[in-house]
């Protein structure tokens, strides 16, 4: 059986994006050299699932082969259908179902983003683990982590590092 991780960034207040989508605060904590441990997380990942404004994000900031080059599945949940491209997947349907259908085919899954999908997979208890990176800002408004309406779940801390930059990451597994 498959897992799926969520790998992300957040302020200390919880956003994961400021208006408007705007991740540019996570450049406050780049760094020469430092990938807080990503190269090694997507090693152990086959498949990408993220929400459809954080792929155009992505795509508009870091340029539209981003995903395309790691040669790894990459689902993009969205309500538009289109027409695959390559390793791009764009999925208009149900993204429990998916989501189960990889884990039963023994996918290891990373999330990375955004939102609502975030909110869909903790409401169906579909997240197996969670790295979270506290960013040392503070925004005020934007896009939560962590939006209302799902049930409660009991997790497990695994690991916690601090960075010189600032930047504290947690590991936290779900208790089943």
């Amino acid at each position: 059986m498959g897992k799926l991780s969520l790998f992300i960034a957040c302020s200390i207040d919880g956003y994961i994006a400021k208006e408007n989508d705007d991740l540019t605060f996570l450049k406050t904590v780049e760094k020469e050299g430092e990938d807080y441990g990503y190269a090694r997380f997507v090693e152990g990942i086959d498949t990408y699932l993220i929400g459809r404004k954080t792929y155009d994000y992505v795509a508009r900031e870091i340029g539209p082969d981003y995903y395309i080059k790691n040669e790894k599945e990459v689902y993009v949940a969205t309500r538009t259908p289109r027409e695959r491209d390559g390793n791009l997947i764009f999925y208009s349907g149900d993204l429990v179902d998916l989501v189960n259908k990889l884990k039963a085919q023994g996918r290891n899954i990373y999330c990375d983003g955004g939102g609502q999908v975030i909110r869909t997979l903790l409401e169906h208890h579909l997240i197996d683990e969670m790295i979270i990176s506290i960013v040392p800002v503070t925004l005020g408004s934007g896009v939560r982590l962590f939006q209302a309406g799902f049930p409660e779940a009991k997790w497990s801390l695994h690991e916690v590092k601090a960075y010189d930059t600032g930047l504290v990451q947690m590991r936290w597994g779900l208790k089943k």
